[in-house]
């Protein structure tokens, strides 16, 4: 049946909306929302699960117009290769503009210096920045969860940010009903997160309902791995293990897509989404807390690099 199911009767169809149709609706709303208020809006699209269910509501939200804005992503140069293809043919199938802001060219040219650590998050932020002044983007659709991350949990569905990219959290605009003030001055701009309100458990029965494709990273199979520091990490062009760190073939899979040297599997049999949404629906951890090891850096992490401009 559908959402507007029959109450038995035969008299009154009942109209009431799924959890899921509901924040489906909410997300579309956003982006009309958005688009009717903003000059220049673009999606901040890497070809994770969260981005490609973003990119699918915009596709909604329009059709049967095209999407009316570009995506961007901002390449670390330390992507999965299966991501990057999926990307592309992604972008293709929509006939989308894709906007790339390099952060290996950014080093390159000396503008940014790569950490000890090994993570390009903390210097993704100056690449996004350049490239949003560059092409003077108003609004950038995030595909952040609150349920993801404390930094992400206290942050508003409209984000604003300075003429310098950063972000005050004391100093965010109420939302009553659902209201959005996108009022800004020349220079600053607004993070839009139309996801807000999913969690990891609504993202995959979501894509279980909608059939989304997804790289298969998402989904379990045999592949090389080491432990370190409590995670394990795929053998990779980015990644090896140190002395001391054995090889092991296990049947893994990724909860989340982030930089392939820091971005760590977990281990699983759901080599299918029916699968992975019963995993999912049993963990209490979530994907970034087991898997990311960028976050790990300090307790405020996520928060520090949105203050200095990141997504």
């Amino acid at each position: 049946m559908t959402d507007a199911q029959s109450t038995g009767t035969g008299l009154s169809p009942d109209y009431r909306l799924s959890h899921l149709r509901a924040l489906e609706a909410e997300s579309i709303h956003i982006f009309r929302e958005v688009v009717a208020e903003l000059e220049r809006p673009v999606l901040l699209f890497s070809g994770g699960k969260d981005s490609i269910v973003m990119l699918r509501l915009a596709e909604k939200a329009f059709y049967p117009a095209r999407i009316p804005f570009p995506v961007l992503h901002v390449d670390t140069g330390l992507n999965f290769p299966p991501v990057l293809a999926f990307r592309d043919k992604r972008v293709d199938q929509l006939g989308v503009q894709l906007i790339v802001g390099s952060v290996q060219d950014a080093i390159n040219a000396g503008t940014v210096q790569e950490e000890p650590n090994g993570s390009r998050n903390r210097i993704q932020t100056p690449v996004l920045l350049e490239t949003v002044e560059k092409h003077r983007f108003a609004a950038l659709f995030g595909g952040a969860r609150r349920d993801e991350e404390k930094a992400r949990a206290k942050e508003r569905v409209y984000s604003f940010r300075d003429e310098f990219g950063q972000w005050d959290p004391k100093n965010q605009r109420p939302e009553l009903w659902s209201l959005y003030n996108g009022r800004i001055h020349l220079g600053e701009s607004i993070r839009v997160f139309p996801l807000s309100n999913w969690t990891e458990l609504d993202i995959w029965q979501y894509i279980g309902d909608e059939g989304i494709e997804l790289p298969d990273l998402y989904f379990a199979r045999e592949r090389d791995v080491f432990e370190r520091d409590g995670m394990l990490y795929e053998v990779n062009a980015f990644t090896s293990p140190k002395n001391g760190e054995p090889v092991q073939r296990l049947m893994t899979r990724y909860r989340t897509v982030g930089d392939a040297n820091l971005t760590a599997a977990v281990r699983s049999d759901a080599d299918t989404v029916e699968k992975i949404i019963e995993e999912v629906a049993a963990t209490r951890l979530t994907e970034r807390g087991a898997t990311r090891g960028d976050d790990k850096v300090s307790e405020a992490a996520m928060e520090d690099r949105k203050r200095e401009g990141y997504f």
